[in-house]
């Protein structure tokens, strides 16, 4: 009995090493974004198009309306 349970413990580390080994930090790329106020964004932020499309003029690649004050924030990936 003794024997069993030493073996089963034994095999037990081992799977817990196996699965460890396998799902163990994964590396990601995730690809952060950066944002800015539009600078030619005039009046409340009522559609995410027109701001999107404003922004896409400012060189970002989209925006969106954010906050009680209703501000085009233009957002593009950052490095």
């Amino acid at each position: 009995m003794e024997l069993s349970r030493k073996l089963f413990s034994a095999l037990f580390v081992v799977l817990l090493l196996l699965v460890a080994t396998e799902v163990g930090p994964v590396m990601v790329a995730e690809a952060r974004t950066c944002e800015s106020q539009s600078h030619k964004y005039k009046g409340p932020c009522v559609r995410k198009a027109n701001c999107a499309n404003v922004c896409r003029t400012e060189g970002f690649s989209g925006g969106h309306c954010r906050g009680f004050r209703r501000r085009c924030f233009c957002t593009k990936h950052c490095h």
